[in-house]
C-alpha cells in the first residue's frame, strides 16, 4: 500500500460515500480488501449513524424509550450496512477507477496467501 492516507475530514466524507482524490485510490483498494476490511466496514457504519443517534437522544420523551429506538436503530442500520457490505465495497473500488470484481478478487486472493502461509508454518514446525 502507498504511504498516502485520507485525513480526518477526508475519511468522513469517504466514510459517507463520497469519492476521495485520485492519489488515494491505491488506499481505498486496500481498505476494502485487507484483513479487517470487515471492521473497517463497521467502523464506516458507525460514522453514518452517529446523526441519527444523537437526533434520538435529544428527541423529549422519558431516556429508556430513546435509549430502545437507539439501540433498535443501531441494530437496523448496522445489519443492513454489514449485508451489503460486499456490494459496498465493490462500489467504492469501482468508483475510485478500478474495475468490477478486483476488490472480491484481491481479498480472495489475500485469503489464499494467508492460508499457503499458515500452510507453510505447520509443515516447518512438523519437520
Amino acid at each position: 500500500m502507498g504511504t498516502h492516507r485520507p485525513n480526518p475530514l477526508q475519511w468522513v466524507w469517504y466514510a459517507y460515500g463520497g469519492k476521495l482524490p485520485d492519489h488515494l485510490a491505491e488506499w481505498v483498494l486496500h481498505d476494502v480488501t485487507c484483513r479487517t476490511w470487515v471492521l473497517r466496514q463497521l467502523a464506516r457504519a458507525l460514522i453514518q449513524l452517529t446523526p441519527l443517534c444523537l437526533a434520538v437522544l435529544l428527541l423529549p420523551g422519558p431516556l429508556w424509550i430513546r435509549l430502545y429506538a437507539l439501540t433498535l436503530g443501531l441494530l437496523v442500520g448496522v445489519f443492513y450496512s454489514l449485508s451489503a457490505m460486499i456490494e459496498t465495497a465493490e462500489h467504492r473500488v469501482i468508483k475510485h477507477g478500478y474495475p468490477p470484481g478486483i476488490g472480491k478478487d484481491t481479498r480472495e486472493m489475500h485469503k489464499d496467501v494467508r492460508r499457503a502461509t499458515r500452510n507453510a508454518a505447520r509443515r516447518r514446525g512438523q519437520e
